[in-house]
C-alpha cells in the first residue's frame, strides 16, 4: 500500500521530519496511526511502537522518516484516492500523543490522487 502510481501514499514536511527526530531522541521506536475522530480530531497520533497495538484491519500507508503510519482499513476506504501529508503547526498535540506537551502538534494535509494515479489504486481486501 505504501505507492500509487508511483506516488507515496503518505509524505511528511521537513518540520515534521524535525519533530519526529525530537520524539525519537525520548523514544526511539515510535509509529504513527491517522485518527479517526473523536476527542482527538482526526490527528495523526505518534505512539511508542510498543504501546499500540496495530489492528487486523489497519492499513499501513507508508513510512515517513522511517517511521511506519497506519489508518483504520474503514477510514482508508475512505480517504484511498487522499495522499496525506504529515505536518507540524504551533498547539498542543492530542491527549495520547507524544507530541503533546511540545507546543507543536502534528497536522495531517491531503492532496486527492488524480488522473491514472486513482485508476492505480487497488480495492481494500
Amino acid at each position: 500500500m505504501d505507492e500509487t502510481g508511483g506516488e507515496p501514499r503518505v509524505l511528511a514536511t521537513d518540520k515534521a521530519l524535525a519533530l519526529i527526530r525530537e520524539i525519537q531522541k525520548d523514544h526511539p521506536d515510535i509509529l504513527f496511526h491517522q485518527s479517526g475522530g473523536c476527542c482527538d480530531g482526526s490527528s495523526p497520533m505518534c505512539y511508542p511502537a510498543d504501546e499500540f497495538r496495530v489492528g487486523e484491519t489497519d492499513v499501513k500507508l507508508g513510512e515517513i522518516g522511517g517511521v511506519p503510519v497506519y489508518i483504520s482499513g474503514s477510514q482508508f476506504a475512505v480517504w484511498k484516492h487522499t495522499q496525506l501529508i504529515i505536518d507540524v503547526v504551533p498547539g498542543r498535540g492530542g491527549m495520547f500523543s507524544l507530541d503533546n506537551g511540545r507546543e507543536r502538534r502534528f497536522l495531517t494535509r491531503s492532496r486527492l490522487f488524480g488522473g491514472g494515479e486513482a485508476c492505480a489504486i487497488p480495492s481494500v481486501p
